[in-house]
């Protein structure tokens, strides 16, 4: 496979390495491949919130695979990000039973909240505004997800709360000590 210059500049940390291989250990040396949905997951948290082309060549070399193969995987996929995010990424489910609950309201408070249109990053770089399909909670919406939270039943209060409490987060990668 051919290398860039700027592949060998992506490097990944040693506690994002060791989560690598522990991925890696669970596949047979000709079957590695099937970690890419995970890899590029660490790549994500590990290089800001999205992965850019570099990032994914750099996944491509550590499994041994053309660089188009991690490309297809991560456009394909939304939950890969392709340009710089904020900090905390806002997905706001916007299917049929969240926004009869008033999804299209909470993205509507949202956007005037932080002064950006969803697809975009406030001025503060805290938080970028997504939308995405059924987040499987639908009784409970309007809802939106940040990484692995949900936070459901939202109404205009509530959603000011959650902003001001995830300014406050400390963000940390899983393999970091104190996650």
């Amino acid at each position: 496979m051919e290398q860039t210059a700027s592949v060998n500049q992506v490097q990944f940390s040693e506690g994002a390495m060791a989560e690598i291989r522990r991925y890696l250990s669970h596949y047979p040396a000709d079957r590695q491949k099937s970690a890419i949905l995970p890899i590029l997951h660490i790549a994500q948290a590990e290089f800001g919130g999205w992965v850019s082309p570099e990032v994914m060549d750099k996944v491509a070399e550590i499994l041994n695979i053309q660089p188009i193969e991690v490309y297809e995987v991560a456009t394909f996929y939304t939950m890969f990000n392709l340009k710089p995010v904020g900090k905390h990424v806002l997905e706001v489910c916007r299917t049929g039973p969240c926004m009869l609950r008033g999804s299209d309201q909470l993205i509507e408070h949202l956007e005037n909240r932080l002064g950006c249109k969803v697809g975009e990053t406030s001025a503060d770089g805290n938080f970028t505004l997504k939308t995405v399909e059924c987040l499987a909670s639908c009784g409970t919406g309007p809802m939106l997800q940040v990484r692995e939270q949900f936070y459901e039943d939202l109404n205009p209060a509530r959603a000011d709360q959650m902003l001001e409490d995830l300014k406050a987060l400390t963000v940390r990668k899983p393999w970091e000590e104190n996650y």
